[in-house]
């Protein structure tokens, strides 16, 4: 009945069979069937279907407020339960930009599970204003996410300051410097990131604050894949901002070089966004509570 009221509880608070289905991973005509077995069991009619949304009828608000008093007890016993034991498993939803999904999160995630081995993990990506509307919806338990945060349902922690740097093959002539003028690294082609993506934005916004018309740029390739970025970059097809974290490896490899702009630098935060609600289970929360402690200066140094 625990799973009954929990889809009952999101249709309720997303006000659509659609969205809830999309959250909670169920088709629509499942989501219905679920609402109208409580339906039945209660000999009542829950909502009330409007040309935009559907609304709790009187029944359905007194439902609605004893089911999260019930989810929330089972919340409760649950943590107490896994506090006395020890014991961490279950599943946790996480969203996580490209950037940091590929490059830091798996990193984090391979520490965790050394502590917690029966934990499975659901990963969603997406870009930042994405993670958000998927953390609002209760899609994740969980957001990963570059750049300034706006929102009003949700926590935000920064945990890492990232840097983006001028990528450059290892063979390139500007390779021997370590850092550059906004001037010489305008004389050649570029790899940029779309318009869509923080770090995408966070550049354009280094160009504006330097004067710089970004349509003045000799604009190669624009791709929303930073793998596809920087193997253009390594075909010497132009040079790219990119995050540190996603370059680190070629780097030590000795494939690329990462250039700084003289008098610039380019940073982001990354921070770690959940619920504003006090409901989220206990694996969830030992797992925030991990993300915040993890030593991110010295497993992602240079």
């Amino acid at each position: 009945m625990d799973d009954k009221l929990r889809v009952f509880c999101t249709v309720a608070e997303l006000k659509s069979f659609s969205k809830a289905s999309e959250v909670i991973h169920l088709t629509q005509p499942a989501v219905s069937s679920q609402i109208q077995v409580l339906e039945e069991f209660y000999n009542t009619k829950l909502f009330e279907r409007t040309t935009s949304s559907v609304i709790l009828t009187p029944s359905g608000e007194i439902l609605y407020d004893f089911a999260k008093r019930i989810l929330s007890l089972y919340t409760d016993a649950e943590k107490t339960i896994c506090k006395l034991t020890g014991l961490v498993k279950g599943s946790i939803k996480i969203g996580a930009t490209s950037l940091i999904g590929h490059y830091m999160l798996t990193v984090m995630l391979a520490d965790f599970r050394k502590i917690s081995p029966k934990l499975k993990i659901s990963l969603r990506l997406g870009n930042s204003k994405r993670i958000i509307e998927m953390m609002n919806t209760a899609a994740i338990d969980i957001g990963f996410v570059e750049g300034e945060i706006k929102a009003h349902k949700i926590t935000a922690g920064k945990l890492y300051t990232d840097e983006l740097l001028l990528i450059v093959p290892a063979s390139h002539p500007l390779a021997k410097f370590e850092d550059i003028s906004i001037e010489k690294a305008l004389k050649e082609p570029f790899i940029v990131r779309d318009d869509l993506s923080s770090s995408g934005k966070l550049i354009e916004e280094f160009f504006c604050k330097c004067k710089i018309n970004m349509q003045h740029l000799k604009i190669f390739m624009v791709s929303e894949s930073i793998e596809a970025i920087k193997s253009a970059v390594l075909e010497g097809l132009g040079v790219a901002f990119l995050s540190k974290l996603s370059v680190k490896k070629e780097i030590l490899e000795g494939k690329l070089m990462a250039l700084r702009i003289k008098k610039n630098r380019i940073t982001q935060d990354i921070s770690v966004v959940y619920s504003n609600k006090n409901n989220s289970s206990y694996m969830v929360e030992e797992f925030l509570s991990f993300a915040r402690s993890y030593k991110y200066d010295e497993v992602f140094a240079d």
